[in-house]
């Protein structure tokens, strides 16, 4: 059998490594497994991205012959726009007189202007040098994730140019992210705009790919709207079995007889720490001897107000840790150090349908997991692992019963962490329970696999089209002269 030939794919990702975060990781762990499947990915990035986080850690995943563009944005850096904005939180400025209302208007002129975001000023670069590389080396597909979903522009413009055809990844979707974004209030006017940018990117496009199921169907509805033939599919967010070849399934940090309840990832208003906060004052409360067992640690990116919400917790029986950003090699090490991992999701409009991406990990562990959310496809996700315990953000004697139940488990059995077995008798046997169908590996393959459909549907639609100006094809016939196969992507064009 002959080696299939090298198909390459112009991936757009404004960020990426050396930018830290858990959005980073998914299109880092692409590009890191797609060779595995026969494409070889080229990195169209920012040079000088206006980001909060960098992780240099996550440059071990991006393979060395793996070519990365880096075109430069216009944009300030972002110590500069967080002056600028006033603050974390995305009620805006604080402060008062001049000051304050010049940064108002600044803040408010910026969102005005700059559609769909300030990374619109990476646009006019990374078109450019997107167009050099697409003219120097043949790519099959241009593959763009977003957000910022300005990024979907400048996949859009090079596959207008080239005829390439476009996959849009959507980390999360346009319209949640607007909703719940920092500094994201857009009136009327943007909101219209940024509605015909959608369908104008959707329509150009091939297929649509969301991280969750409900997302997918979000957008295939968008998609219908919009008149585009693109398919919408769901490729999860997930784990990488390499970063947990050396993960024990114990603890390895020296016991202090405490139970270490861990958070992992950004405190804001879609991941409010609030509902938590109440049961743990509730469990102080009732049970202060109990409660003195209790550790929370709280890592990554707070606002203002989730700082707020933890200061509450001063001073009760229970100790807190808060940390900022961790490497992802240190997050893992965190994880590592927990008996317990807690996940936040606020009950919200929407978040029915978002799923954070840390949750793959925590499957990874082994560890158990408290979920505090809506009935939505996290708890979906959640129902089948024996270690899973959903609580919703309205329940605060349910989150105690949990935190309770753990640590009375903890208490009798200190010398070993919780198990499925007897962290709830309502838990059945997780023996033969696995996270592994979220493998980065195994999700990169449904990616490869939806490259291989569009580009053969794309090649077999230009067949067609040259056929009868040469004269050498009836209609329906491929270039072998067998009769073309059925469209295999539900949705696309006829």
């Amino acid at each position: 059998m002959s080696p299939r030939p090298i198909s390459r794919v112009l991936v757009v990702a404004y960020l990426f490594p050396p930018v830290g975060g858990a959005g980073v990781q998914r299109i880092a762990k692409f590009v890191k497994y797609l060779p595995d499947f026969g494409w070889h990915p080229t990195v169209l990035t920012a040079a000088n991205p206006s980001v909060p986080l960098l992780d240099s850690s996550l440059l071990a995943d991006v393979p060395s012959q793996v070519p990365v563009v880096r075109a430069r944005t216009l944009e300030p850096d972002y110590a500069l726009k967080k002056t600028v904005s006033g603050c974390d939180d995305p009620a805006g400025p604080t402060g008062s007189g001049i000051v304050s209302f010049l940064k108002r208007l600044a803040r408010r002129w910026a969102n005005a202007v700059l559609q769909p975001d300030p990374q619109i000023l990476w646009y006019p670069a990374a078109v450019r040098w997107g167009t050099k590389v697409l003219r120097a080396t043949h790519h099959e597909a241009i593959l763009v994730t977003a957000p910022p979903f300005s990024s979907f522009l400048v996949g859009a413009t090079l596959s207008r140019r080239t005829g390439l055809p476009l996959l849009l990844d959507y980390r999360d979707e346009w319209d949640i992210s607007n909703r719940y974004w920092e500094n994201k209030q857009h009136g009327m006017i943007s909101r219209l705009l940024q509605s015909a940018m959608q369908r104008s990117v959707v329509r150009q496009a091939r297929a649509l790919i969301a991280t969750t199921r409900a997302s997918a169907e979000s957008l295939q509805h968008i998609a219908r709207q919009a008149g585009s033939a693109a398919r919408s599919v769901c490729i999860y967010n997930g784990y990488d079995a390499e970063d947990f070849r050396s993960f024990s399934s114990r603890t390895d940090r020296p016991s202090d007889g405490r139970y270490r309840l861990a958070y992992v990832g950004t405190l804001w208003n879609l991941t409010s720490v609030e509902p938590l906060v109440k049961a743990v004052m509730l469990l102080c409360e009732q049970n202060p001897e109990l409660a003195r067992q209790l550790e929370l640690v709280f890592a990554g990116r707070r606002t203002a107000s989730q700082d707020a919400l933890l200061q509450k917790l001063a001073g009760l029986p229970c100790r807190v840790e808060r940390h900022p950003y961790l490497s992802h090699d240190a997050a893992l090490d965190l994880m590592r150090s927990a008996d317990g991992l807690c996940l936040l999701l606020s009950d919200v409009p929407h978040a029915d349908r978002v799923v954070p991406g840390k949750v793959f990990e925590y499957l990874a562990t082994g560890r158990p997991i408290l979920f505090i959310g809506p009935r939505g496809e996290v708890a979906r996700i959640l129902e089948p692992c024996p270690h899973a315990f959903v609580c919703e953000a309205t329940d605060m004697a349910g989150i105690r019963n949990v935190l309770r139940e753990q640590l009375q488990h903890h208490v009798r059995s200190a010398d070993r962490i919780t198990t499925p077995r007897d962290a709830s008798d309502s838990k059945r046997d997780g023996s033969s329970w696995s996270p592994s169908q979220y493998e980065r590996r195994q999700l990169t393959a449904q990616l490869a696999e939806l490259l291989d459909q569009i580009t053969r549907q794309s090649h077999q639609r230009q067949a067609r089209q040259r056929a009868p100006q040469a004269g050498e094809l009836s209609s329906g016939e491929s270039l072998s002269g067998k009769k073309a196969s059925p469209c295999e992507l539900v949705g696309a064009e006829h």
